[in-house]
């Protein structure tokens, strides 16, 4: 998985490409622990993401609680936003 961060302000962008699985979950999980404490609004680009497991799904509740619910996921792709809607995430996180 290739994770790319962008800070702006106080807005950090983390783009993931690839998959978010075991086996990269602990990856994206230093990336969420990277961020400057001064962020208050994190965006997470899920454009290039293919996969995503119930790992990465720990580790998307890890960053709602870190951001303490200022985060945003933008531009899933349909089958990721499938695993999303069975896991009942699009009901609780902001989609966009």
């Amino acid at each position: 998985m290739k994770i790319t961060s962008t800070a702006e302000g106080t807005t950090t962008t983390l783009a993931l490409e690839g998959w978010l699985d075991s086996a990269t979950a602990p990856e994206f999980g230093a990336a969420l622990a990277a961020i400057d404490s001064s962020c208050e609004e994190l965006i997470i680009d899920l454009s290039a993401l293919e996969y995503i497991s119930s790992a990465g799904l720990r580790q998307l509740v890890v960053a709602y609680k870190q951001m303490k619910g200022h985060l945003t996921i933008c531009n899933t792709t349909a089958e990721v936003m499938q695993v999303f809607k069975v896991a009942g995430f699009d009901k609780r996180l902001r989609i966009v």
